[in-house]
């Protein structure tokens, strides 16, 4: 299987003609396209089952909610399955190319799985069911695009080679993918850096052989030869650096890919620190690719060199280079002796930038808020000292760097003025010639100059250093999606919830959060959880989600342990309001929309209609693409509420996971979005997490949460005999 053909550039071509496969398959908003379900046949055919959640978890495709050919690949590789994409003629694969993904026209796509008698192929076409047929091969090559994803299982014993999985080492495979091209650069710096050589000879043989004899036709060859060897080093060197911006490039969308996989896939008890930190993190991907995709790389390639020219001037001077022997130890002596105390500077500016980080992001997120309560100067009390701790890590980096630059000059110019003091003595013994004298001088200029970018260079690959010790924790973090995980595939719940024994606590918190918390709902139940601030209601509702686990116990969906389920089909089949709103930057469609597979515009509408999103757009001249700022900005609590409450809605999911959904709307809009739900949610399980009394209308049971327990659990009219009994109403918490 060759990876020639895996060319993303090919990849992503056919991504741009085939976007949609077999798009009038859509009647439901969970509908497979041809391609997605021929990957599904082809896992299982391999002994490398995946779920349809795990091929949307892989998608990257810009501008659609389908996958292309690229994601699919991804998909397959995460499972175990090596994948290679390219143009193949149908007559040109045999049994060890099968089983293969055929890309055919009208946006369809097909499993070749072998050949038969008589002219025939053996096809799996998700059109015509789960199985496999026979087709002429005249007639499979008239639809036939040319193009062929191949696709072979891994030995099970490759998959468990290596403890980092199948992907590598989210940096060192990256950098590993690109071993050719940076191979390239070296060579070309050792062309490069002979070729550097011809300048002090040219000159060396003009002092010492042209000038004395006059010898002007050999000056003029010589020069014209000197001439092609500098055009040559001009192109080498251009080629080099088109080399590391192509190497730094593909390493660049690989390590990128990867850090922001699995920032999307972090266990949120795995999440450390605020947003700003978290970002701060993140934004340290630039100074690492930067090293590597920079001139540092190239001073870095040089430093080998120093022995050539050193040993060039030993050949041309002889005791010359013993000036330029004591000469790069020294220098290199004090780039070293500067390392720990740059390294420490380095860890601290790292953390100094984190906290600015994170209090410039509070900042911005908080504006409102620090307006209205007037706290921008505790705010800007906190900024400026984030500020005057980097700002004094800084100069004393920055000391500690001019120094080391310092004396690499002068132990560079001191160099060179001992070479032509003690070459003058040489000269009148005998030993060296002039021509020699000079040359020498022009080389261990040459030899030093690498060193004098030392302290810059080990200062960035300090910073580099701590960007990835930084990067690396958050990649060696725990994962949604471990490496070699397999999950079991549920499309589709009937909506049965059940907690047995529940116990939870936060991360770095010393209390208990739930503390055994067992009931179990049953499909089509509706459910009110209640309880006093902080008595784990929410926290069951995020469990519920998979967000957390549970420390001891188990939740069970459909006799299940959602551990066991994909977490990508566990929320597709909970339709969640949470209690924090968050809207993203984008029109009304794409936030209610965001999360749907393949949502028709009936779907979003029928949705819209029941949150009371209709209500209000329907009344602006953008409607549906109204664009959104950040966060929802300019909408009231009560529209970003009603447009996240739609979200949840779109595809009928058979669980809603409600989180006070109606806290900001008035008493009008929340009377009417109840009775539309009441009617829209009839066959679908329900839990309602609130303190409003008027959201139990939609429910025939509550449970009361207090202190981590269940207190109460029971039709509805619980409540009031319990409030009669205290003397108090809704359960503390109704």
């Amino acid at each position: 299987m060759s990876r020639q053909d895996t060319s993303s550039s090919q990849a992503g071509a056919v991504d741009r003609n085939i976007v949609a496969l077999d798009p009038g398959q859509h009647s439901r908003p969970d509908a497979m396209t041809s391609l997605e379900a021929c990957m599904l046949h082809v896992a299982a055919h391999l002994d490398r089952p995946i779920t349809l959640a795990a091929l949307h978890a892989a998608q990257s495709t810009d501008g659609s909610d389908r996958l292309g050919v690229r994601d699919v690949m991804t998909a397959a590789q995460r499972a175990g399955i090596q994948a290679a994409f390219g143009a193949r003629k149908l007559r040109g694969f045999d049994a060890m190319l099968v089983p293969a993904i055929l890309l055919l026209r009208d946006e369809r796509a097909v499993v070749l799985y072998g050949f038969g008698k008589d002219d025939t192929v053996l096809v799996h076409d998700p059109l015509l069911g789960e199985g496999t047929g026979q087709i002429a091969r005249a007639e499979l090559e008239q639809v036939y695009t040319g193009y062929a994803i191949l696709l072979r299982a891994e030995h099970r014993d490759d998959m468990a080679a290596t403890a980092m999985g199948r992907q590598g080492h989210w940096f060192w495979s990256a950098l590993a993918a690109n071993k050719w091209s940076y191979t390239q650069v070296l060579l070309a710096a050792v062309v490069a850096n002979f070729l550097g050589l011809t300048t002090s000879i040219f000159i060396m043989v003009v002092y010492d052989r042209i000038l004395p004899n006059e010898a002007t036709e050999s000056l003029i060859a010589l020069t014209f030869g000197v001439a092609i060897a500098l055009l040559f080093d001009f192109f080498i060197k251009t080629l080099r650096a088109g080399f590391i911006d192509r190497a730094g490039q593909r390493a660049d969308l690989l390590m990128g890919r990867r850090i922001f996989d699995q920032l999307l896939d972090l266990q949120m008890r795995a999440r450390k620190g605020s947003t700003g930190a978290l970002a701060s993190t993140l934004r340290e991907f630039e100074t690492l690719r930067d090293f590597f995709t920079s001139a540092t790389l190239v001073a870095v390639v040089d430093l080998p060199f120093i022995l050539l020219f050193v040993w060039v001037i030993y050949l041309i001077g002889g005791p010359l280079a013993l000036v330029p022997g004591l000469a790069v130890p020294l220098v290199l002596l004090i780039g070293i002796a500067v390392q720990p105390v740059l390294s420490r500077i380095a860890d601290k500016s790292f953390a100094d930038g984190q906290s600015k980080q994170s209090v410039l992001v509070e900042t911005v997120s908080g504006l409102e808020t620090i307006k209205a309560t007037g706290a921008a100067y505790r705010m800007r009390a906190r900024w400026e000292e984030a500020i005057s701790r980097q700002s004094e890590h800084s100069l004393q980096s920055r000391a500690v760097m001019q120094f080391a630059m310092n004396a690499t000059g002068f132990a560079q110019q001191a160099a060179q003025i001992l070479i032509v003091f003690y070459g003058v003595f040489l000269i009148s013994d005998g030993t060296v010639s002039m021509g020699a004298l000079i040359a020498s001088v022009i080389l261990t200029g040459r030899a030093l100059a690498p060193l004098a970018q030392l302290a810059q260079t080990m200062t960035r690959l300090n910073h580099a250093r701590s960007s990835y010790r930084s990067l690396d924790a958050l990649m060696r973090s725990d994962s949604e999606r471990p490496e070699g995980r397999t999950w079991l595939s549920r499309p589709r719940l009937d909506g049965a919830i059940r907690l047995e024994n529940v116990h939870f606590t936060y991360p770095d918190q010393l209390v208990a959060t739930l503390k055994g918390v067992s009931f179990t709902i049953q499909p089509g139940e509706k459910v009110a959880i209640l309880g006093r601030i902080g008595s784990g209601k929410s926290t069951v509702a995020r469990m519920m989600l998979g967000l957390y686990a549970p420390d001891q116990g188990a939740i069970l969906v459909d006799d299940t342990d959602i551990r066991q389920i994909d977490p990508g089909d566990l929320r597709r089949n909970i339709g969640s309001v949470l209690q924090d709103v968050w809207l993203f930057s984008g029109t009304v469609r794409e936030n209610i929309a965001i999360g749907a597979r393949h949502a028709r515009d009936a779907d979003i509408l029928d949705a819209s209609r029941i949150a009371g999103v209709e209500d209000f757009i329907a009344r602006h001249p953008s409607g549906y693409d109204l664009m959104l700022a950040e966060r929802g900005e300019g909408l009231s609590g009560g529209q970003r509420q009603a447009i996240t409450l739609a979200r949840a809605l779109v595809g009928k999911p058979p669980i809603l996971l409600l989180d006070e959904p109606t806290s900001a709307m008035d008493v009008q809009n929340e009377r009417d979005m109840i009775a539309r739900l009441k009617t829209h949610m009839r066959d679908q399980t329900v839990v309602i997490v609130t303190h409003r009394t008027s959201l139990l209308e939609l429910v025939d049971r509550v449970i009361v949460i207090e202190d981590g327990k269940v207190a109460v659990d029971g039709d509805k009219s619980l409540l009031s005999q319990r409030a009669a009994a205290h003397g108090a109403g809704g359960g503390h918490g109704a």
